[in-house]
């Protein structure tokens, strides 16, 4: 029997599924978007507001780190919620709100660094988002703790939606790049009142920081994920701040923007495996918790061919969504894709430990890779430019993903699935050699993508990845009107 069709499996199955589709909508939505910016704001301007959201983003998502994975673990494993509900949501707008005046103070010293002025201003008008965002994901984290997996899906599908239709709009109607920002914060207001139709912690209650039960999680987790933070975005900040252009950094940051499928399964996956895992775990099962870690792997290791894919046609979908000006983030998008796959890897790796009590583990993985980025940089950079600066995080990405799966099979005896591995990694190299005899220009970009995504799937078919009890899942899971229309 498949661990997929056990009752804990296949909520983790149905809510990742669910937050997939939901979070598809988020690099469609952000493709469409970075087409029109890129057309709209050029190289040089889009380079500007990409410095500033990657900032922010990185800001946002560092403090959401100290709360998430704890939060979902503890909500997970517990009856009632209401007590970690309340004391998350009120510290986590209490922790944003700090770091929106903090962002404040320190604009104009950042904007100095990165010998771009006009980023001070951006940087401070982002920030207005910080504390809004901190308090829609402690819903999110509540919600996930409790199995609530449609309202995430919906809380997700809301944001990508208004995100393109504000941001368009207030571009469209001449605020340039404060349209956008603008539009960046819109969403995250609608985002905010959809997450609060579906749960309701109180809010701007006086909660002091030692209220919060779990600490010694939340720390060693907090400098772990901003570990890997700086990992997948240092990149971009030391390419300017070593002389790269903003011009450079639009580049950059446009091949960064098409790498975001792997983060898009990690956002639809940890966060249920996480939960499903302590829930798991917490009765004392631990074979159905080594399954479900396992088959979360293997979602990790699909992602391959298609990072080969991306790979092999990348000056073809460079050129299609943004235009012939950005043809050189092609190369870059090349390296970054496999790196993004790494970094997923390692995340999976990293959530298990986590879930099997570990916190201190990940973050002695994951700690040292800041510091050897930024010597990697500093060698790379001045040499090689942007594809030293992509190669460094994808090296780094791939290591950290061997050290965190090795570690979880000496910890606990859990690896890869040998059989995906090899059949993900040769049907990636046909793939990759598909993907480069079969020029194509235009529109037929996205033909090809599709050809290639269907001989994808009908490769691991042809070579039995999936057992006949996973079809049957799967075809089951269509008929329930799962997967929405």
């Amino acid at each position: 029997m498949t661990q997929w069709s056990t009752q804990p499996g296949r909520q983790m199955l149905e809510g990742s599924i669910r937050n997939f589709f939901a979070e598809a909508l988020f690099p469609l939505t952000a493709l469409v978007m970075a087409a029109f910016l890129t057309r709209r704001l050029g190289p040089d301007g889009y380079g500007l507001l990409v410095l500033a959201v990657t900032l922010i983003v990185w800001i946002e998502w560092s403090l959401n780190s100290v709360f998430s994975r704890a939060t979902i673990k503890y909500v997970g494993e517990t009856k009632d919620w209401q007590a970690i509900g309340v004391a998350t949501a009120n510290l986590q707008l209490m922790v944003g709100t700090g770091a929106m005046v903090i962002v404040w103070v320190a604009a104009v010293p950042l904007s100095r660094v990165l010998n771009e002025p006009d980023v001070a201003r951006y940087l401070c008008l982002l920030s207005l988002d910080i504390p809004i965002f901190s308090l829609v994901q402690a819903h999110r984290h509540i919600l996930t703790g409790i199995g609530a997996f449609g309202p995430c899906a919906a809380v997700s599908a809301g944001r990508s939606v208004a995100r393109l239709v504000l941001t368009v709009l207030l571009v469209e109607v001449g605020l340039s790049i404060d349209g956008a920002i603008l539009g960046t914060i819109g969403a995250s207001v609608v985002e905010f009142t959809i997450a609060r139709r579906a749960v309701q912690p109180a809010l701007f209650r006086r909660v002091f920081i030692a209220e919060w039960p779990l600490w010694d999680y939340a720390f060693p987790l907090f400098f772990s994920a901003v570990s890997v933070n700086c990992l997948v975005r240092l990149d971009l900040f030391a390419l300017k701040a070593l002389g790269g252009t903003a011009v450079q950094a639009g580049l950059y940051g446009a091949a960064q923007n098409l790498a975001l499928l792997p983060g898009l399964v990690g956002t639809a996956v940890l966060p249920f495996l996480l939960s499903t895992l302590s829930r798991v775990l917490s009765t004392g099962d631990a074979p159905l918790g080594k399954e479900l870690g396992r088959n979360a792997m293997r979602v990790a290791l699909y992602l391959l061919p298609v990072a080969a894919v991306v790979a092999g046609a990348s000056e073809e979908i460079v050129v299609f969504f943004f235009g012939e000006l950005f043809d050189l983030s092609a190369p870059i998008l090349a390296i970054l894709i496999t790196g993004s796959v790494a970094v997923l890897v390692m995340t999976v790796a990293i959530t298990i430990l986590i879930a099997i009590g570990n916190p201190r583990v990940a973050l002695a993985l994951t700690a040292p890779l800041v510091p050897i980025a930024l010597v990697g940089h500093l060698i790379a950079i001045p040499r090689w430019g942007a594809s030293g600066a992509a190669t460094v995080t994808t090296l780094l990405g791939t290591a950290g993903a061997v050290a965190a799966v090795w570690t979880v099979y000496r910890l606990w005896d859990l690896a890869p699935p040998a059989g995906t591995l090899w059949r993900s990694l040769v049907i990636a190299a046909l793939i990759f050699g598909f993907s480069l005899v079969w020029p194509v220009v235009g529109i037929l970009i996205l033909a090809k993508l599709l050809v290639a995504g269907v001989l994808i799937v009908l490769a691991y078919l042809a070579l039995g990845e999936f057992s006949a009890e996973e079809m049957a899942l799967g075809r089951n899971l269509l008929k329930q009107r799962i997967i929405p229309a």
